[in-house]
């Protein structure tokens, strides 16, 4: 099944989904040859493996709090906080409670 994904200039609403938070899924949003965004659900007690892609990230916590394992640390993102990570840099996260965020993946070219 194709994903859709939206078109060049149109309006993406990114706040928080509150009372559709549980069972909403994660949506990607655009996918180009230089990056990818995707609207990343976390629900509480949810596990992310860890993962790692070549190209840096962003991740902004919309609602909800969640803790991003890194290779030294753990960090805790709550609603409004945003985060940067060099491309390969090995995360993992985890739901502290049911939590949306904006994942943005650079690709290198």
């Amino acid at each position: 099944m194709a994903l859709n994904h939206v078109k060049s200039g149109e309006i993406v609403d990114l706040r928080p989904l509150g009372e559709r938070l549980p069972g909403a899924k994660t949506t990607a949003l655009a996918k180009t040859e230089a990056f990818e965004a995707i609207r990343l659900v976390v629900p509480a007690g949810r596990d992310i493996a860890p993962y790692e892609v070549a190209g840096p990230i962003t991740l902004h916590c919309l609602e909800g709090r969640v803790v991003l394992e890194l290779p030294d640390a753990g960090v805790e993102l709550s609603a409004g906080q945003w985060i940067y990570l060099d491309g390969g840099v090995r995360h993992a996260l985890k739901g502290l409670e049911n939590s949306s965020l904006l994942l943005t993946i650079l690709f290198d070219p």
